[in-house]
């Protein structure tokens, strides 16, 4: 393959960005790109390079791609912020997207787990922005991590031939097993505060949504105001994808999104949270592939 990458930087507030822009082979007229949002405490290159090749495939499939580090983390100057506080690094990113590569008619925001997160708190921000492609989104809170604990954590550790090889042997700790559970209990049936169309009747716009609100109510909020389309990728293997969801499945606000026409959904049966495997990671890829170029 002979792929175009090079290294830019662009400003942000004052601190210089850093990040690299992949190319396909040859020049293919006006292009869809793609903006990957960096999640956790990662930088562009990703967990076992994960970020590096999917610029590759997706490059190779005529898709170019940027990925960048945010202020504070990687090379990228500045102090280090929260994922959702990155609306002004990911528009300084998309700026510069354009600047590099003229041909770009619009942009697809890629992210994995909190990454996810923060493209849903931006992408209704940015006309620009045309589509998400949100992979195990993060929608942590202290009782739904609880709950997606007791329900597949748990169970599947009774079921475990380990445990009872523990239990037999006289080297489980019950004491510390019952407090871990009871904790866990407490958390899961503690009262979360409402969605944005639960607090009375109406939903409140902007920074009364992003102060008042849980992360989960916020990420809905933001994907209701999101008009483009989504494609939402799931492991089977994965704690956050359980805890995400499960929270769909209880609420009848979140199943309303994401069976819009606009939202397109695939699950890895086998995958964990970053797709480690070769195969995995390549059949994300193709999906990606496949799904930007349907539309």
């Amino acid at each position: 393959m002979n792929l175009t990458q090079r290294a830019i930087r662009f400003p942000c507030h004052g601190d210089w960005l850093f990040g690299i822009v992949t190319m396909p082979p040859a020049a293919v007229g006006r292009m869809r790109g793609v903006v990957v949002v960096v999640g956790g405490p990662q930088y562009r290159v990703g967990s076992h390079r994960q970020f590096a090749l999917l610029a590759e495939e997706l490059a190779a499939q005529g898709v170019p791609v940027l990925r960048f580090d945010y202020r504070g983390m990687g090379d990228s100057e500045g102090d280090v912020r929260s994922f959702d506080d990155v609306d002004d690094d990911l528009r300084a990113a998309i700026d510069r997207f354009f600047v590099e590569e003229p041909a770009l008619t619009d942009v697809v925001i890629w992210g994995l787990c909190d990454g996810a997160s923060a493209a849903l708190f931006y992408a209704h921000r940015d006309a620009r922005v045309s589509g998400l492609v949100l992979l195990n989104p993060w929608v942590r809170t202290d009782g739904g991590e609880a709950k997606a604990y007791l329900k597949h954590y748990y169970l599947k550790r009774v079921l475990s031939p380990e445990l009872w090889r523990k239990i037999l042997g006289g080297g489980f700790d019950f004491r510390s097993a019952a407090t871990s559970f009871a904790a866990k209990v407490r958390e899961a049936t503690r009262s979360t505060m409402p969605t944005p169309h639960q607090a009375d009747g109406n939903t409140p716009s902007g920074s009364a949504v992003e102060n008042t609100l849980p992360l989960p109510a916020r990420m809905q909020d933001g994907l209701r105001r999101f008009t483009g389309r989504v494609l939402l990728v799931m492991s089977g293997n994965d704690l956050t994808a359980r805890e995400f969801t499960d929270l769909v499945g209880s609420s009848p606000d979140w199943q309303k999104l994401l069976t819009a026409p606009r939202v397109q959904q695939r699950t890895l049966a086998e995958a964990n949270h970053t797709f480690s495997r070769a195969d995995w990671r390549a059949q994300v890829s193709g999906w990606t592939t496949e799904w930007i170029r349907s539309w």
